[in-house]
């Protein structure tokens, strides 16, 4: 699955949900008539998880509000019961929805717990907050069972906390993870959601086809746009796209690089062999095997190649802490990284230093000498 949780960071884009699901989504717009009655709007939320449900290879369903990687807004200013308030503006993400959401998208519950059927309307108003929530507003102590509600703490707006899930990153993948709080949609209903499909990898397609067509079955007027795999959407995200061209642009650059650099240790090693036909031939004629012809360029190569990658290596690391607010997900230290592009170096290095080597090994001592 392409999750979209902040890990190490996506849960900063967290990678950590299995290779054998992924996540299909679709717009949904709902006739307002119908939501101006509480009763059938609750019908409508529950039939689209319900028909979703029922498609072959859905595992689960769910609704909310607002898809992930989308954008840091939409957002609330609240007041925590309790705290000193001089009117500042406490500004969070706030998204809306359904009791399956975070088992859908791959977030985990951390503390306390997650929206459960009974929340509904009618009973005490609940929220379950993330982690970036807790980092900046109770770094030191529990969440759960602390209150907020408008900056004006009026009756209807005051909800308690639950519980608290990890960081799903809201915003766009290289910005900043916001606090967020989540309200349960059954108590927060809305016109416009968005339906996200846990399915089978494989069956994305057949899902991404069929899953139109079964909320439309549920009413004609309702309005459906957008469908999409999770993970293309994420792919096809401004940040991706500026982040993926840019590399391709770099990688461009770099493959130059290493063709100049080959070329370049390839002529300076045709030069030294030139330079030292007679040497060559000398110890040829007094009886040294071109194995050790073979080692002795090459092993003036290897200490060319062997200082280039410590220097190439000690920069790459400068370079990528100067740029580490263009990376997420990445280390500017990535060893596994490093190690295999000094890996494709050396071995490149060693092709280009090899039929320098190959010449000198095929000296004619007798015509080497005769030459000089």
């Amino acid at each position: 699955m392409t999750t979209v949780r902040r890990h190490a960071g996506a849960t900063d884009a967290k990678n950590r949900g299995s290779a054998d699901v992924t996540e299909v989504t679709l717009q949904i717009a709902a006739p307002v008539p119908r939501l101006q009655d509480d009763g059938p709007a609750h019908q409508l939320d529950a039939q689209v998880v319900e028909r979703v449900r029922q498609i072959p290879g859905v595992r689960s369903a769910a609704l909310v509000d607002l898809l992930p990687v989308s954008y840091n807004g939409n957002t609330d200013w609240i007041r925590f019961v309790g705290r000193p308030y001089s009117g500042e503006h406490n500004e969070v993400n706030q998204r809306a929805i359904s009791s399956a959401y975070f088992a859908t998208v791959g977030a985990r519950i951390v503390r306390g717990r997650g929206f459960t059927e009974a929340d509904r309307l009618g009973t005490p108003r609940v929220t379950v907050i993330n982690q970036a929530l807790v980092r900046k507003y109770f770094p030191n102590e529990d969440p759960i069972g602390k209150r907020f509600g408008d900056g004006d703490l009026t009756p209807n707006s005051l909800k308690e906390i639950v519980g608290v899930v990890e960081d799903i990153r809201e915003g766009a993948l290289n910005s900043e993870i916001w606090p967020a709080v989540y309200y349960a949609m059954d108590q927060d209903p809305t016109t416009f959601f968005a339906v996200v499909a846990r399915t089978a990898a494989g069956s994305e397609a057949a899902v991404l086809t069929a899953v139109t067509p079964a909320v439309r079955g549920i009413d004609p007027d309702v309005i459906t746009s957008a469908p999409e795999v999770m993970r293309q959407r994420i792919q096809d995200s401004p940040a991706a796209y500026l982040q993926r061209s840019s590399a391709w642009l770099v990688g461009g650059f770099a493959g130059l690089a290493l063709l100049l650099g080959v070329i370049g240790l390839y002529g300076v090693i045709a030069y030294s062999v030139s330079q030292r036909t007679r040497e060559i031939g000398l110890r040829l004629a007094l009886g040294a095997e071109r194995r050790t012809v073979y080692e002795l360029i090459l092993g003036e190569a290897a200490r060319l190649i062997a200082a280039g990658l410590v220097i190439g290596a000690a920069a790459s690391v400068a370079a990528g802490v100067l740029m580490r607010t263009l990376l997420f997900g990445t280390e500017p230290w990535d060893a596994p990284t490093l190690i295999g592009v000094a890996a494709v170096l050396g071995v490149a290095a060693l092709v280009a230093s090899f039929i320098p080597a190959r010449r000198a090994a095929s000296v004619n001592p007798i015509e080497a000498l005769r030459t000089e």
